[in-house]
């Protein structure tokens, strides 16, 4: 089977048409060993963990990104052009800024915003306003209905800075109608745009930058389950 420099699939059985992408390694085997049967470990290259199993008889994938927009935009970059990767779902945690918005709410990005220069690569006159695949997103919408999952659609913030030195930045891009923050959205969008694929970001609020509240890192590890079906019943449907 293909080795490319960050991924080496360790057993043919390789990867399914559709991946969850979630940031931390030890939130996909926790995903894998939860949600998975027959799961395999197919990738450990610099412990970023890759399995590949069956949810409801269906063949799903689920790999670490790593953190950022470089990380996942090398890692969505190899799935999609060597190893025969349709769809990926990006879950992951996210600060919750938009009006309204609630700890633990799962959020859909229907375009991701950012301060990246990712997409300058692409030579166009202009600014880039990466969008998610549309069809992934209505396959999302229709499984968090058929869980019971509320589901807020709206626009992300990908940052490529964790401390931001302007400490009025996000409240800035919240009155421009970002509904939360995240790092890795934007990237991944503009990769599958690229290669011409699907992508899509559903995160859960793991806290709340304006009041301080927030998720331990355990929590952000164990649970958000709610995010993770919807990501599985999508992978379903994309079948």
């Amino acid at each position: 089977m293909l080795n490319t420099p960050h991924i080496n699939p360790k057993d043919e059985i390789g990867f399914a048409k559709t991946v969850l992408m979630p940031g931390d390694p030890l939130r996909a085997k926790m995903i894998a060993e939860t949600f998975l049967e027959n799961a395999v470990l197919v990738n450990n290259v610099r412990g970023i963990q890759g399995y590949t199993g069956y949810y409801k008889g269906h063949k799903v994938s689920v790999m670490a990104s790593g953190m950022g927009i470089p990380s996942i935009g090398i890692y969505s970059f190899e799935l999609f052009s060597f190893y025969g990767v349709e769809n990926i779902i990006r879950i992951g945690s996210a600060g919750g800024i938009g009006e309204g918005i609630k700890l633990r709410d799962v959020v859909a990005g229907i375009g991701a915003n950012t301060n990246s220069n990712f997409g300058k690569q692409y030579g166009v006159t202009g600014t880039i306003a990466p969008t998610c695949s549309f069809e992934l997103l209505c396959a999302a919408v229709e499984s968090a209905k058929e869980t019971g999952v509320p589901l807020k659609v709206g626009n992300l913030y990908s940052s490529d800075t964790f401390y931001d030195a302007d400490e009025d930045n996000l409240k800035k891009w919240a009155k421009a109608g970002s509904l939360a923050v995240e790092m890795e959205a934007a990237g991944l969008y503009l990769t599958a745009i690229h290669l011409k694929k699907r992508a899509l970001a559903i995160c859960t609020i793991s806290d709340l930058p304006f009041t301080g509240e927030g998720c331990s890192a355990e929590e952000r590890q164990n649970t958000f389950t709610d995010m993770m079906k919807i990501a599985l019943e999508t992978a379903v449907r994309m079948d």
